[in-house]
């Protein structure tokens, strides 16, 4: 059915600001949040809206895709000279939001991907911080916990006057807070996501909840290893059959996965990623670094050449190429013209200060690709 002129202006104003109050879009449509209660009604009838937490289908068809994980604010300091231990050092510091599920989340939403992030934040300065952060480069944070208790997960690094790190401290203990009850509370989050991403911060436990709970929504699951240690959160999930869709692992993840050594070698990566497709993984997509990455499923094995690119910062690179991988498969895409996807929007992460790249969008992943 056609819009009215009211509901095509509601409509413009939530794609504009998508967690406004209602009386906040009442008042900047001049009506009332009676009356605004009743178009977002009418929206979701006639399928402008998937409900009333404004959560709006994408112009490609595309359907959400739920992020599950770490989210932290990142500090660094660097000195503006050769670093004195055991005294003050005069420099520079700064931080910004982090956290490789909240990274991916933020470069799913800037490559028009409706994403909602699943995470857990302390009811502090920081945590409100990260979230007004987030929420402005458009993702979904409603679901985020505000814990009790605990405080936002912070990565704070030192760094000498070169860039190189003098010492980082990692103060995650938020995380624990996601439990599965929390991850049960937010499943219907889940319900109707074309993708879910899991990050390896998450407890194991909760790990394999969030499996259970997908397979029970017949959602598939990429799980992001993040750290070698942290792979093996997986590996009692793949025991008790709830094998993610996909995993993308670099290799000494990967073979921590198959529990024994694997090689750089194209060979044994191949043999790896066998090992897991007999365990239920349909996709293996092994990141090698400047090798570029190797994609194992249903289709055969491909391997991929990692893009040129001019070097300022790795940061966040993983985090952009898991990204762009799951937007292209979001829109209907074969894996490995997603992988390539996800090599172009590494490319363009690399070539940036920053974590997130403020440049990465559809057009500039295209680009990189002709």
């Amino acid at each position: 059915m056609p819009l009215t002129d009211t509901e095509s202006a509601l409509l413009a104003l939530i794609r504009d600001t998508p967690m406004a109050t209602p009386e906040e879009l009442a008042r900047r449509l001049g009506s009332t949040r009676a009356a605004v209660n009743v178009h977002v009604s009418h929206l979701v009838k006639k399928g402008a809206l998937l409900g009333r937490g404004y959560l709006l289908p994408l112009d490609e068809g595309v359907r959400r895709v739920v992020v599950v994980g770490g989210a932290n604010m990142d500090v660094k300091a660097r000195t503006l000279a050769r670093a004195v231990p055991g005294t003050s050092n005069p420099g520079v510091t700064g931080q910004a939001p982090g956290g490789v599920a909240r990274n991916v989340a933020e470069n799913l939403a800037r490559l028009g991907v409706s994403v909602s992030l699943i995470s857990v934040v302390g009811r502090d300065a920081l945590g409100d911080s990260l979230l007004r952060a987030t929420e402005a480069a458009g993702v979904d944070v409603r679901p985020v916990l505000r814990a009790a208790g605990v405080g936002t997960g912070t990565y704070t690094a030192v760094l000498d006057a070169d860039g190189e790190l003098l010492v980082a401290v990692a103060a995650m203990e938020a995380i624990e807070a996601l439990t599965p009850a929390a991850v049960q509370e937010r499943r219907g989050t889940l319900r109707g996501a074309a993708w879910v991403v899991a990050d390896g911060n998450l407890p194991e436990p909760t790990l394999t909840h969030l499996l259970t709970l997908a397979a029970e929504a017949d959602v598939p699951v990429v799980f992001e290893p993040v750290s070698v240690p942290k792979a093996a959160r997986l590996r009692s999930a793949l025991a008790a059959g709830l094998a993610p869709y996909a995993v993308t692992p670099n290799v000494p993840e990967l073979a921590v996965l198959v529990d024994h050594d694997v090689t750089d070698d194209p060979a044994s990566i191949r043999a790896a990623a066998t090992e897991l497709h007999a365990q239920g993984v349909a996709l293996v997509w092994v990141r090698r670094g400047g090798q570029g990455s190797l994609l194992s499923g249903p289709d055969g094995v491909h391997e991929l050449p990692a893009l040129p690119a001019a070097v300022r910062d790795v940061t966040g690179a993983g985090d952009a190429m898991l990204a762009a991988f799951l937007a292209a498969l979001a829109t209907g895409l074969p894996p490995v013209e997603a992988a390539r996807h996800g090599h172009a929007a590494a490319a363009i992460t690399i070539e940036s200060d920053h974590a997130v790249s403020p440049t990465l969008t559809p057009a500039a992943i295209r680009a990189r690709l002709t």
